[in-house]
């Protein structure tokens, strides 16, 4: 074991700890193209040196497309990120010619990267074909722009093309959809499911043309949108194409499920499918059951947990819209036109997780009391349902069913106005806060007034925008003493009270500060970045630190969810493994940096 001196990170050992490896590595011989690690398998949680030869490396299910990925040489590592992170491979490691490899075990490797050599070593590391990693938070966690996962060319046909000419060109092409350029840089697209429903169900003519039966405009996204946010955006639609366009609007590819999904990551269209069609309570009751399933076969599948708490939060919507469908069901004469079902919270923002209760509220267009105690009875109903499907109301009572969170849209932009003028009186930092988040997932979106009031926020009341960061950054991280907490190993921790929410607030004034009220967390730190107080620099910290602590969180909660436990984010720090622990230390440390910057700058332009 001589030679790990020599290799990085465990150059920095002391000889008792090397020691220590050698006592429990193993030395494997291997032949000429044996395979050492299965990209499709579950994480083994093994590290692997190699000592001889070169190992290659390829992205699972494509050894036989293109190029590998990276070829690994005598005294350089791999499977570092699927054993820090417990999530699967993503590759298959396959041996060149006779090669030498040396296996650690996880317990005794990944205390390495806990130390100063291994988180140096982690913030060094570059992926082949992307940018040097900036921090520790992003060498662990990866991310991947959608237009690196395009393997061919559009397939394209004209509008006057038969559908059985379509169908042939399909054919021949080994596609499942034909794209139809319309002008104006807009596609047409004709799938597969198109022929079954359009065409075939419809007993339609194969010798009509094509732009009969395709759906236009076809919904797009750019090649430089990461892999996490189109998987939503499809599942939240039901798609199973995605064409792909760059900053001109050419079409590159056209994206299909198979391409971002794992064959159990695909159980968040079927699980979702069995919710909408729930035709009782009973029956939605059921089909819930799923949901904690999908949760957790999405993360041993090592989806990433903002891709993960974004379906989830897409599957709650479609339990809540089609728990209030079945209210209403049960209601006689309500006049359901002009009223709207509003989802607040973590689920509005795309962000929940297992342990997630449901923040709720209501707007119509009618303003009469008899309708208003109608809709009371009605979301009443509607979270009854709910509570059956495992799905808690809020705790502290932001729920539809309640007077204060059911109102007019008159009336809700009225009371917007009352906070912005008058943030410290009637709650209104907490109710600006909720009610900016909300998402309507059932009626009219021009009914939730809210977030169109405090576009204008920077504007017209600058001096409640400043209160809001005021407020985001008294939210300090971390018990005191957090270092000392870190160190004992002991105790508890509560990952979103010490941590989340400091930069969930923060991120918050930051959208309101460039006119952004509804959004993600991510998109309003992006967003955020334009403004005079917050940098690029610490947007990008902030977003790095965001997408760590979501999968501690996630992490943590599968693993109570299998254990048997109800999931929650309160974690006994002796639980945390040493990368975890360090990592959440380097979080608190730099959330509470930006925090100090943007003081300072404050400071700086209030004294100007």
């Amino acid at each position: 074991m001589a030679f790990l001196t020599r290799t990085a990170p465990f150059d920095g050992l002391s000889p008792a700890e090397l020691g220590r490896l050698a006592t429990e590595a193993t030395v494997l011989e291997l032949d000429a193209g044996e395979v050492v690690v299965d990209g499709t398998a579950p994480p083994t949680g093994e590290l692997w040196v190699v000592y001889r030869g070169q190992v290659q490396l390829w992205a699972a299910g494509e050894e036989n497309d293109g190029e590998p990925i990276e070829t690994v040489h005598p005294g350089e590592i791999f499977g570092f990120r699927s054993l820090l992170t417990g999530e699967s491979a993503q590759f298959t490691a396959r041996s060149v010619g006779h090669c030498v490899l040396v296996r650690l075990p996880g317990r005794v490797a990944r205390p390495v990267f806990a130390r100063p050599a291994g988180a140096s070593y982690l913030a060094g590391q570059v992926v082949p074909g992307v940018r040097q990693p900036r921090s520790p938070f992003e060498a662990v966690l990866g991310r991947r722009p959608v237009g690196e996962l395009l393997h061919a060319a559009p397939v394209l046909v004209t509008g006057e093309t038969t559908v059985r000419d379509a169908v042939r060109r399909m054919t021949e092409m080994r596609s499942s959809y034909v794209l139809i350029p319309l002008g104006d840089g807009d596609h047409g697209i004709f799938t597969d499911r198109d022929l079954r429903t359009r065409v075939v169900a419809e007993d339609r003519s194969v010798a009509e043309p094509i732009r009969t039966v395709m759906t236009a405009p076809a919904r797009v996204v750019s090649d430089d949108r990461v892999v996490t946010t189109v998987l939503i955006e499809m599942i939240e639609h039901g798609l199973r194409h995605m064409p792909v366009v760059d900053v001109r609007g050419r079409v590159l590819g056209v994206l299909e499920d198979s391409d971002l999904l794992a064959a159990s990551t695909r159980r968040g269209f079927v699980v979702r499918r069995s919710i909408a069609s729930a035709a009782t309570p009973a029956d939605l009751v059921r089909a819930s059951a799923g949901v904690t399933e999908l949760v957790v076969d999405l993360v041993r599948a090592g989806t990433d947990a903002l891709a993960t708490s974004g379906i989830l939060s897409v599957v709650i919507d479609s339990m809540a819209r089609r728990a209030v469908e079945l209210a209403i069901g049960e209601t006689e004469d309500l006049p359901t036109a002009g009223f709207a079902w509003i989802t607040l919270g973590s689920v509005a923002r795309r962000e929940a997780m297992p342990s997630s209760d449901l923040d709720t509220a209501m707007s119509w267009a009618d303003d009469g009391e008899p309708d208003a105690a109608r809709y009371l009875r009605i979301a009443r109903r509607v979270h009854e349902i709910l509570d059956a499907c495992a799905l808690p109301a809020d705790r502290n009572g932001a729920l539809a069913s309640t007077r204060r969170f059911a109102r007019s849209g008159s009336a809700w932009r009225s009371a917007a106005r009352t906070w912005m003028a008058e943030p410290l009186a009637d709650q209104g930092l907490v109710m600006s806060s909720l009610l900016v988040d909300g998402r309507v997932i059932w009626g009219e979106p021009g009914l939730h007034t809210v977030p169109v009031a405090y576009r204008r926020m920077r504007l017209d009341h600058p001096e409640a925008l400043r209160l809001q960061l005021l407020d985001a950054l008294s939210t300090r991280v971390g018990p005191r003493p957090f270092r000392s907490v870190l160190s004992r190993r002991s105790g508890t921790f509560d990952l979103k009270a010490h941590a989340l929410t400091p930069v969930v607030n923060l991120a918050r004034w930051g959208g309101l500060s460039v006119g952004m009220a509804s959004a993600t967390t991510p998109a309003r730190l992006a967003g955020a970045a334009r403004n005079d107080l917050l940098t690029q620099q610490d947007a990008t910290v902030l977003e790095e630190v965001f997408a760590l602590l979501q999968r501690i969180r996630m992490r943590h909660q599968v693993d109570q969810i299998v254990a048997g436990r109800p999931p929650g984010d309160v974690v006994r720090l002796g639980e945390l493994t040493p990368l975890n622990r360090s990592l959440l230390a380097e979080s608190a440390r730099e959330v509470a940096a930006v925090q100090k910057r943007i003081t300072g700058r404050l400071t700086s332009v209030t004294r100007g």
